[in-house]
């Protein structure tokens, strides 16, 4: 199967690091040097391509940014190929080209086949193209959630099927719970709300007003507190127009307008336009009567009455009662009611709602039982496979009497889960606490690892750990910063022998202080500074031939031309060789 190849990574103004190109190949890459020459740089500079923190303190004395470039051969049809077209990326001949930049600011930015992506994009095809681990991973596998994510992840569907199932469930319980907590402790704030609502209602009820009714009411008022006045204009206008009986002499608007109309119909029939203008006179004599007629009828119609003025004001005054509380106006105040006859069913409906809830809570809590119990029952027996092959990988690196194994257990909680006829605590995935144990040597109790193993069993078993994975979950590349710490002679041949069988099947780049592990390498990078305390172009170089023995001489004796040193270092390369 044709696997992702990190081809080769340009690191600038990185740490120690001036400007060099680290050239990485398929196989087991070594990458070695004095302590404080920039190993840790290498690592440090793929973090940063796949998505790492972005730590201006990195960045190099003097430097404005710092720079990594890598290139990643990806074959067609990989999820990180159509993840990266997705965001615009292009392939250079099947090759990924991603750069990082970080400012001496802080700033970070993050490219993907030329094109500016998200940093969080990295990240995401870190998960598919590269597994790294170092101290921290180490001291990571020591946390339980930890253990239990790696047993998932080995379990695969096994685990992942019901660990979905139970986190829908889990999620609509907490939601629910969540309701559920509202209404009951809410409770008081509701009932006052609803008594409120009750008054207002009853209080809107008892006057029952009618839309529009405030302005009209305005109206009436104002037209019976000017009745006199109304009425005086009324006559006197109707006068003006019509004359008045008792002075039979006076001169009117109706009269004059009939003589006027009286003087042009006797000669219209000689000009017509001398008739059009009498027409539109007969016109005004009849709106003049028209009006005038109307004027009396409202002089006679209209009644200073008081009883009704004080009938009106009484009204007015229990709507402006309504209107302080409820609105604006009367339109106002009906549309608070409608509102508050809604909201005073719904809490008038909290007791239903409440029971509602409470049964599909006690229905999900069952659900989430018997969901967490196959998690339990999966996690379980997968867990038997995982220890056995970790165990067997133990053997390989020189921990040959050394058992691994799980303990899944569950905390007993009042409030939580029945599972297995008792109520236990959970959480978002599940109801086990999982935890690694380590048996060094016969007769020796499991303890948990955080407890039973050294720093280089630790390291052993983290390596064994991802070497299971490898065969069940691969990544097409593998980085280790001194997986090998705390870890000496044999042991330490054994994790090379083993790192150079991972190579088989993957890319694997390992940073290592031990020659022990370095001569298994297919291949060996030195890291050196130059006089100034820099690492330039010409500090990171493949060695060959010569150049390796005196490396692994260095790292053996601490002298490259010892020859005692030297001879153990052909031995150690010789035996490599015959294991490939």
């Amino acid at each position: 199967m044709v696997m992702s190849v990190l081809e080769e990574m340009r690191i600038r103004s990185l740490g120690v690091i001036d400007d060099a190109v680290v050239e990485l190949s398929p196989g087991f890459t070594a990458v070695t040097g004095e302590t404080g020459a920039g190993k840790t740089m290498v690592v440090t500079s793929l973090g940063l391509l796949l998505g790492g923190r972005a730590d201006p303190a990195l960045v190099r004395i003097g430097a404005k940014n710092a720079v990594v470039e890598g290139r990643i051969s990806v074959p067609d049809g990989a999820s990180a190929v159509v993840r990266a077209e997705e965001a615009g990326a292009e392939l250079d001949d099947g090759v990924l080209l991603i750069s990082r930049t970080v400012s001496a600011e802080g700033r970070s930015r993050a490219h993907l086949g030329g094109r500016s992506v998200p940093v969080g994009l990295l990240a995401e095809l870190a998960d598919d193209l590269v597994a790294v681990h170092g101290q921290t991973d180490q001291q990571g596998l020591l946390k339980l959630s930890r253990q239990r994510q790696a047993l998932d992840r080995y379990a695969g569907d096994a685990v992942a099927v019901p660990l979905a199932k139970y986190a829908g469930a889990y999620r609509r319980l907490r939601a629910i719970s969540t309701e559920l907590d509202e209404i009951t402790t809410r409770a008081r704030e509701r009932a006052q709300e609803a008594d409120m609502l009750r008054f207002g209602l009853d209080e809107i009820a008892a006057v029952e007003p009618r839309p529009g009714e405030d302005v009209e009411l305005a109206a009436e008022a104002e037209r019976l507190g000017h009745a006199e006045a109304l009425a005086s204009a009324a006559t006197a206008a109707h006068g003006a127009l019509a004359g008045n009986p008792e002075d039979p002499e006076g001169i009117d608007a109706t009269t004059l307008v009939a003589g006027a109309h009286r003087a042009l119909e006797a000669v219209r029939s000689h000009d017509a336009a001398l008739g059009a203008l009498a027409g539109r006179i007969g016109e005004i004599g009849i709106l003049l009567g028209d009006v005038a007629g109307e004027l009396a009828g409202y002089a006679d119609d209209l009644d200073a009455d008081p009883l009704r003025l004080a009938a009106v004001e009484e009204r007015r005054a229990a709507l402006t009662a309504l209107t302080r509380k409820y609105g604006e106006d009367v339109g106002s105040v009906l549309t608070w009611a409608e509102q508050g006859v809604a909201r005073l069913l719904e809490l008038d409906g909290d007791d239903d709602r409440l029971g509602e809830l409470t049964a599909e809570r006690d229905a999900l809590r069952a659900e989430l039982g018997g969901l967490a119990q196959a998690l339990t029952d999966a996690r379980t027996e997968a867990s038997e496979r995982f220890a056995a092959a970790v165990t067997a990988e133990l053997a390989s690196l020189a921990m040959p009497h050394a058992r691994v194994s799980f303990e899944i257990r569950q905390t007993e909680d009042p409030d939580g889960v029945e599972v297995g006829g008792r109520p236990v605590s959970y959480g978002p995935a599940g109801v086990d606490e999982v935890e690694l144990l380590l048996a060094p040597h016969p007769g020796a109790p499991p303890r948990p690892i955080a407890k039973g193993a050294s720093g280089g069993e630790l390291s052993r078993v983290m390596l064994a750990v991802e070497v299971v994975f490898a065969g069940t979950d691969p990544v097409p590349t593998y980085l280790f910063d001194e997986v090998d710490a705390g870890v000496g002679g044999k042991a330490a041949v054994e994790i090379g022998r083993r790192l150079a069988k991972l190579a088989r099947s993957a890319q694997v780049v390992v940073v290592t202080h031990l020659p022990q592990v370095a001569a298994f390498a297919d291949r060996q990078l030195l890291v050196e500074k130059t006089n100034d305390g820099s690492v330039t172009r010409s500090g990171v170089k493949v060695l060959e031939g010569e150049e390796r023995v005196r490396e692994l001489s260095r790292m053996l004796a601490g002298q490259e031309d010892s020859e005692t040193a030297r001879a153990h270092a052909e031995e150690l390369l010789a035996t490599a060789r015959a294991d490939r």
